[in-house]
């Protein structure tokens, strides 16, 4: 059997050994309900209340102002319904862009469709950028939430998230910003960086557990609730506390976070490299930003190929890669992100992403080329 190429770490990360070693007493001894009353949950409660202290610490933001939540899909649910309905009687107008990530646009595509909001969807450029002016432009007295993210999963394309935000708050319009990506890729100095009042983040794409997310809402913003059922989160997101993934999440972001584990002097010299390799591919055309982009993802297109065939060609010779969002796994649509950077449709249905880490090495990257060279041959000269 091959070895495996693992380049899909935009998908999810290992979980890191450090991380999964102070989980384990809260999958055993510390096994008690943070809300209930007596001893053993009061344990509980103390060890929760010391994870948001410590998430807090490296936000430098209030420990109130840590929602913790089940990962990236329901952070961003929440950013999402619960501005736009606490806020519905100021105004029903919606901001969002059209390289979203599924879990962002089918939000507000259900807030058009089932509540009656109105969507405006901004443009990007061809490298996949959102323009300032445009979101200017796109404001309307009536509008009370705008979302863009800060880095987009497809094609690593950075966002100007922290002038957006000062857009918005100029208006004195709501912004939230998708930082899923971003968070352990980028630098970080405080999540008052990106301007925002809420940001998602999602524990297993930093090397935390899977099930295990957190939204910062800037205070004094008390979006509606999307979970009922108890006061948990301060009201804000009923359901029992994950204690022993909120601990990883805790623990992951203090060490990855702060010293971004996707370590640009390690990472871009290797997707630079592959970058100038598919370039010099007939038919291959490198999409995304060369300037403004995360370090360690490199999306391409192949004419005359398809996402599927691309990576099960790659996979069979030991490399995991992805077409995008790992979400839409299996699905034959073309890129809505490709479509939206202005590709033409069967292109947009050819996107490949490889997406490195902090194992991902040289040799790994030679054999990658080798192996992708060979499998467009294969696609195109059957």
């Amino acid at each position: 059997m091959k070895p495996t190429i693992y380049f899909d770490y935009n998908a999810t990360t290992p979980l890191d050994p450090a991380v999964r070693e102070a989980m384990l007493p809260f999958l055993d001894e510390v096994f008690g309900n943070p809300s209930s009353v007596h001893h053993v949950g009061r344990q509980a409660r103390a060890l929760l209340d010391d994870a948001r202290d410590r998430v807090a610490t490296v936000w430098r933001a209030k420990p109130s102002e840590v929602v913790f939540t089940s990962g990236g899909t329901e952070s961003n649910n929440l950013a999402v319904f619960g501005p736009a309905r606490l806020l519905r009687g100021k105004g029903r107008h919606l901001i969002t862009s059209t390289i979203e990530h599924h879990v962002v646009l089918h939000c507000f595509q259900y807030l058009a469709r089932k509540e009656g909001f109105d969507v405006t969807y901004l443009p990007v450029n061809a490298e996949g950028i959102v323009s300032p002016d445009d979101l200017k432009k796109a404001i309307r007295p009536d509008t009370t939430l705008v979302s863009i993210m800060s880095a987009n999963n497809e094609t690593g394309s950075i966002q100007p998230v922290a002038l957006l935000g000062e857009i918005c708050r100029f208006h004195g319009v709501v912004f939230h910003t998708d930082a899923v990506q971003s968070f352990g890729k980028l630098p970080f100095e405080d999540i008052h960086q990106f301007n925002a009042d809420l940001v998602s983040v999602c524990a297993h794409k930093f090397h935390g557990p899977k099930g295990a997310g957190a939204l910062f809402i800037k205070s004094p913003l008390l979006p509606d609730p999307i979970l009922f059922g108890g006061g948990h989160e301060n009201e804000r997101r009923a359901g029992t506390e994950h204690l022993a993934g909120i601990i990883g999440l805790a623990g992951a972001m203090e060490r990855f976070v702060k010293t971004p584990v996707f370590q640009p002097e390690k990472l871009s010299p290797l997707t630079s490299r592959l970058i100038d390799f598919v370039k010099s591919l007939e038919g291959v055309d490198f999409r995304g930003s060369l300037r403004n982009r995360l370090s360690n993802t490199v999306a391409f297109t192949v004419a005359g190929c398809d996402s599927i065939t691309l990576l099960a060609g790659l996979d069979m010779e030991g490399i995991c890669a992805s077409s995008g969002s790992a979400c839409s796994a299996g699905s034959l649509e073309p890129s809505h992100v490709m479509s939206a950077m202005g590709v033409d449709k069967n292109s947009a249905n050819s996107l490949v992403r490889f997406s490195l880490g902090r194992d991902s090495t040289l040799a790994e990257v030679q054999t990658a080329e080798t192996v992708l060279k060979n499998v467009i041959n294969r696609v195109l000269h059957p």
